[in-house]
């Protein structure tokens, strides 16, 4: 595996819960930041000063920001979309009664081109009925892009495939000749019926079979951070089962539009798919 970006780690360890779970489940986990990177597809880590006793709340115009604590302070946690032009962004900071602003720098970033051939070439240009079937799923997939439950979310993500990092996330992606939208995930090169497990505990929020993901899975972890697993041969998991680091959620393959067996890795902050690298925690 290629040594991955530096990133900000302020370790320590804590027990925390997703509230979600409504059991009282909590665990213990291993803290680590996702790397600080304000460009398109990046994440901001925007330090909000000392932890105090209540957690202040930060959002993007409507739509709300992870808090999470580390360290003794508080950082809001800020996915930044792909289509972002370079400039400032301005987030919403709320404790208490006082409300302030804070300023995050987006900076270029160019991603790679990528070129693919797809055999199925339904997979390229959907017919009628592929594409009615397309917009059920969308529907169905971006209302779970949107939850955000309660509970800090950890954020030192394993990789949930052993296996070397084939497609990066961002690529402008070519199929059969034609743009399509650029890579929102990351690939994990595996054969069919490798074990694809949980990078950190969360709820089972959506499973399925869908026209380009095949069989995938998808796992809240708290306060808008999403991760989805696709073109799984095997799904071991139901929607709504707590499930923990490590836990196998099923096994890769080659469901839905693909070239070849793989995992598809996608994570979504604050309904924003970011680069999945920023959260894994490096060996050292």
């Amino acid at each position: 595996m290629q040594h991955l970006q530096g990133r900000q780690a302020l370790r320590g360890a804590t027990r925390r819960s997703i509230g979600a779970l409504a059991l009282g489940l909590a665990w213990s986990i291993g803290w680590a930041l996702p790397a600080h990177s304000p460009v398109p597809g990046g994440v901001a880590v925007v330090d909000l000063g000392p932890a105090g006793q209540s957690a202040p709340t930060a959002r993007w115009g409507e739509q709300p920001l992870a808090v999470v604590r580390d360290g003794g302070r508080w950082f809001a946690l800020l996915g930044i979309p792909l289509d972002t032009l370079p400039g400032e962004l301005e987030i919403g900071v709320s404790s208490g009664s006082t409300a302030t602003g804070r300023n995050v720098a987006v900076q270029v970033k160019n991603y790679p081109e990528q070129r693919l051939t797809i055999r199925d070439k339904r997979k390229v240009e959907p017919d009628p009925d592929d594409l009615a079937r397309i917009a059920r799923e969308r529907e169905i997939t971006d209302a779970v892009k949107r939850r955000f439950s309660d509970g800090m979310p950890d954020t030192g993500f394993a990789l949930p495939a052993a296996g070397p990092l084939s497609s990066r996330f961002g690529l402008r992606r070519i199929f059969n000749g034609e743009p399509r939208n650029p890579h929102a995930g990351l690939d994990v090169a595996v054969g069919t019926g490798a074990p694809v497990k949980a990078p950190a505990a969360g709820i089972v929020a959506n499973t399925g079979d869908y026209f380009f993901n095949g069989n995938t899975v998808f796992i809240d972890h708290g306060q808008g951070l999403i991760t989805a697993y696709m073109h799984l041969s095997r799904i071991d998991v139901r929607a709504g089962q707590p499930v923990r680091k490590g836990e196998t959620l099923g096994a890769a393959g080659s469901t839905g539009r693909v070239t070849g067996p793989h995992l598809h890795w996608a994570v979504i902050l604050n309904n924003t798919p970011v680069d999945p690298e920023l959260f894994l925690v490096r060996q050292r």
